[in-house]
């Protein structure tokens, strides 16, 4: 009996054992990156009963699924398909079927041929049956904009047939196998979508579809030869195919008008050799079927000096009236011709910087290939046979919208004030009226702040000008100016603006139908503007936003909104609390009768809605930090979510942790609020690390999910969260003049806010950030010796030397970034030298004692590079534990995945040996020297070997 007893307990606490360890939840991992999925590219066709998207590993294979909107089970799973559309009369869905990426690699292992590696295949589903066919060898394949079910499939070009093999003893003569042609051009297939009408074409290098899908061209290649190409026209109604031109080196950019009536190309007829080939403009008469060449060199009209540049969109007016094209001035005979007789070691290689450029060198460089396929609007008239140029060398920027039916546009000018861009990022720019039809420009304003749009029916330009904080109207018929908001009892600038430049606008909602009203943000509501000044303006919300700290934006369910905003269809408002970090969405009236009404607000952050085009069935995403934001199928009622999309379901055996907000005060009593992640398991009884990590304000992110991936510069929160540390993220208030200082008033309280509630291990906190946050990871370590570890990645450490400096990413100078913007200083570093030295970290350096991890690459596009070499020697000089990461070619924030994880791995053995006293990794303690560079990652622990 006693024996039996022993047993039963036995059985009992085995079973209570097994019962614990299936409870418990493991942690994050490094492995686990590459599985964790995200869920992308999602569509809703047309009749919304149907939903496609993307589900990507961020390393492997994928996968598309399509599901039914009104039955979650009814599903669709095609592996690794992507590039999915579905077809206009919703019966089918068409996409791409890529290779196995394990399959790609072990082929490209063994140095596989391109012509040999395994191409894309096509499939096409059948909503209805669930038939699915797959077309292999596949380049790409198109359908049409708008209307018509039609299917274009471009294959690669054909492998060599191998000989037939022969018997043994067979001494028969074989014909060996005919070799492909040789041509740039492949097969091309146009079917119906049901594939009851089908036509095929060889040797085509390019095609396209008209919006409505009434027509299709295509460009073949000849055989031998890459002159005399076609291009060609197809009637999908009738099936007749017709020649438009032969006999030319080549066709570029064709387009069909969108009633069908035209397609315009352009050719040339030079050797694709020529250093400086001449291109033509052709216009083809589909009814008449009859083609001319309308633009050349020679065409009157033109731009001076100018041909038609291949560069340049070929676009159709509304009415069918013009075609919109390109011209360039780059035909001249060559005044910068090559000398011949120089040897290529011989020539002389410099960049010459002259004080009286518009732009510094570096700009002009990284602009280089812009400006040499700049091209300057023209028009054709097709009724009046004319060219009409539109652009110059002076006015070419130009923002027309060829499917809009107005005739005029607007034009910027900023030449005369570009020279001041490296220190003034908010330059003006002369502002014109452009008449579409005759060419002709009236100036609007000079040196005009903000960016100028054309309102629908055309009757104003708006913009919002930084210098007055306001909105402003140009009557075109009147050409007088008008304040929108001047009789507005709030502000319409960004109030948490905090840097020496001028702050921006909280947005407009735009224009309703006609230009009868506009409608403009407050830092809450939504107003309607009247733009003549005959009616006040009207808070449509009533004030409900401000009221309840809810700030309200409209919601666009509309694809196209051409005329504006129609006030007849739904009035559907994003609501965000600015506090609580509540979000959904509200029901509004455009007529500002009633208040806005809830549809959906909850502790929950939502994106993405989007709207079936013929019904109001919709899709939207939601996420917690806990919840991935997958997709749900609902109604504009949204009273019932429907979850579709199902990303990440081995989260549920990981631990992973919890977010909340703090609310905390700065050093000189300001409310400030932070993020407080905390592990699944988390015990107020024990003492944790904590990692805190800042850039500016970040807890409006309250509810963003945040995916376990390998890191590109910062710590990831849901690996150390899960790893049983705190990660603590505060919001940061800038002082003018003071960035350093600011952000240690407002980092160290919120610290100490947590470090006070009695659950951090306070002799074990670290500070980590990037590039910003890098500069005042530098900068506090200067002030408190608080954290026992820090990771600074690409910081500013020195702003004197800094300011000189050139950010390589743009080519621009980086004085405006201290004078205006992040850095904050508010002048020059003659004007305020001060500010300069005691915001650099450098000079302070002596004080530091905390151990840093620096990343800083030798690519870095945006902070010089030199900066993390200062920092780095200083500590060194000081005897300061200090290491510098410096990933070969890589720029600011690492881009190949295989450094990410690298980095991802140094930053967690960095910060577990000092906050959690695991052994220091052998690159740590004995570092990497060049010798062995390539060979080892020395990645173990030190106490392993």
């Amino acid at each position: 009996m006693i024996l039996r007893k022993k047993y039963l307990l036995g059985l009992i606490f085995f079973f209570a054992v097994l019962s614990t360890q299936a409870q418990q939840k493991r942690a994050l991992t490094h492995a686990d990156y590459d599985g964790w999925e995200s869920v992308s590219s999602d569509k809703i066709s047309a009749n919304g009963q149907w939903v496609g998207f993307e589900v990507n590993p961020q390393d492997g294979d994928g996968r598309l699924e399509i599901v039914n909107h009104g039955n979650a089970q009814k599903r669709f799973v095609i592996p690794r398909a992507n590039r999915m559309s579905f077809s206009h009369d919703n019966n089918f869905a068409v996409g791409r079927i890529v290779a196995e990426k394990d399959a790609i690699k072990m082929l490209k292992l063994k140095k596989t041929k391109a012509d040999d590696m395994p191409k894309d295949s096509l499939f096409i589903i059948n909503l209805a049956s669930g038939g699915v066919e797959k077309l292999s060898r596949v380049k790409s394949f198109a359908t049409p904009d708008k209307i018509g079910n039609w299917l274009a499939v471009h294959f690669e070009k054909e492998l060599p047939k191998k000989a037939a093999k022969k018997e043994e003893g067979d001494t028969t003569k074989v014909a060996a196998p005919e070799k492909p042609k040789k041509t740039d051009g492949t097969t091309l297939l146009v079917r119906s979508f049901d594939g009851k009408t089908t036509y095929e074409y060889d040797r085509v290098k390019s095609y396209g579809f008209s919006e409505n899908g009434g027509y299709l061209y295509y460009v073949k290649a000849t055989e031998d030869t890459l002159k005399n190409a076609g291009i060609f026209l197809l009637d999908l109604k009738s099936g007749i195919s017709q020649i438009i031109d032969i006999g030319k080196t080549d066709y570029m950019s064709p387009q069909i008008s969108d009633s069908n009536k035209f397609l315009a190309f352009i050719t040339t007829e030079d050797s694709l050799k020529a250093k400086k080939p001449y291109y033509d403009l052709y216009l083809y008469d589909i009814a008449k079927a009859t083609n001319q060449k309308i633009a050349d060199k020679n065409t009157a009209g033109i731009l001076a000096g100018g041909m038609v540049s291949k560069s340049g969109r070929i676009n159709f007016s509304a009415d069918d009236s013009q075609v919109y094209f390109g011209t360039t001035t780059d035909y001249k005979d060559f005044e910068y011709e090559s000398d011949t007789t120089i040897l290529d070691d011989e020539r002389v290689k410099l960049d010459i910087w002259g004080w009286q450029d518009a732009e510094i060198q570096p700009m002009q460089l990284r602009n280089k290939n812009r400006e040499e396929n700049r091209s300057f609007l023209a028009a054709y008239n097709i009724k009046d046979k004319k060219v009409i140029q539109i652009g110059d060398e002076q006015v070419y920027s130009i923002n027309y919208d060829p499917k809009s039916k107005l005739k005029i546009a607007l034009a910027t000018d900023d030449s005369p004030y570009r020279r001041e861009y490296s220190w003034n990022t908010q330059i003006g720019r002369d502002t014109y009226l452009v008449n579409l039809e005759t060419g002709s420009k009236t100036l609007i304003k000079k040196a005009l702040s903000g960016y100028a749009q054309l309102s629908p029916a055309g009757k104003y330009a708006y913009w919002y000008d930084a210098g007055d904080s306001a909105w402003v109207a140009f009557d075109i018929a009147t050409k007088t100016f008008k304040n929108l908001v001047e009789n507005l009892d709030v502000n319409v600038y960004n109030e948490q603006h905090d840097s020496p430049s001028l702050p921006g606008s909280y947005g407009a909602a735009g224009w309703l139908k006609d230009d009868k009203g506009f409608l403009i943000y407050d830092k809450y509501d939504v107003w309607k503007v009247d733009p003549t000044g005959k009616v006040s303006p009207q808070n449509i919300t009533l004030g409900a936003g401000r009221s309840q700290n809810i700030e309200f934006r409209r919601q666009r369910i509309e694809t196209e909104e051409r005329e504006g905003i129609d006030p007849s269809l739904p009035f559907v408002l994003t609501a965000f609390h600015e506090f609580n970090k509540k979000n959904g969405f509200f029901t509004g009236d455009i007529n500002g009768k009633k208040a806005p009404s809830e549809i959906i607000f909850t502790d929950n952050r939502y994106l993405g809605l989007s709207k079936a085009e013929n019904t109001d069935l919709l899709t939207v995403r939601r996420s917690t930090y806990q919840e991935y934001a997958d997709i749900y199928a609902t109604d504009l009622k949204m009273s019932k979510l429907t979850q579709l999309s199902f990303a990440n379901p081995q989260q549920d055996q990981v631990n992973w942790g919890s977010v909340e907000l703090v609310d905390y005060l700065t050093n000189d009593n300001v409310p400030l609020q932070g993020l407080l992640f905390k592990p699944e398991n988390f015990d107020p009884n024990k003492k944790y690390p904590m990692m805190v990590y800042f850039y500016e304000r970040n807890s409006d992110g309250l509810h963003n999910y945040r995916a376990p991936a390998p890191s590109a510069s910062t710590i990831n929160i849901p690996y150390f969260v899960s790893n049983e540390y705190l990660v603590f993220v505060p919001d940061i208030k800038y002082d003018l003049g003071l960035p350093g200082p600011s952000a240690y008033n407002c980092i160290i309280p919120g610290v100490q806010s947590i470090v006070a509630k009695g659950f951090v291990d306070a002799d074990n906190m670290a500070i980590q950030g990037q590039s910003w946050g890098g500069y005042q990871v530098a900068h506090l370590i200067t002030r408190t010796n608080m954290f026992k570890a820090a990771g600074a990645g690409a910081p500013v450490v020195n702003m004197t030397s800094a300011y000189g400096g050139i950010r390589w990413g743009t080519g621009m100078s980086r004085m405006f970034q201290y004078e205006q913007t992040q850095s904050r200083i508010g002048g020059t570093l003659w004007e305020k030298p001060m500010y300069y030295l005691q915001n650099s970290p450098l000079f302070y350096m002596d004080r530091v004692q905390t151990p840093v991890l620096i990343m800083h690459n030798d690519a870095d596009g945006a902070v010089p590079w030199y900066q993390g070499i200062e920092m780095f020697m200083a500590l060194k000089r000081l005897n300061q534990p200090a290491w510098l990461l410096q990933y070969n070619g890589e720029d600011h924030n690492l881009v190949q995945r295989k450094n990410r994880k690298d980095l991802s791995i140094r930053l967690s053995q960095f910060f577990d040996h000092y906050l959690k006293g695991a052994p220091a990794p052998l690159w740590m303690t004995e570092g990497l020297p060049a010798v062995e560079k390539g060979r080892t990652l020395k990645y173990e622990l030190e106490d392993e070997n």
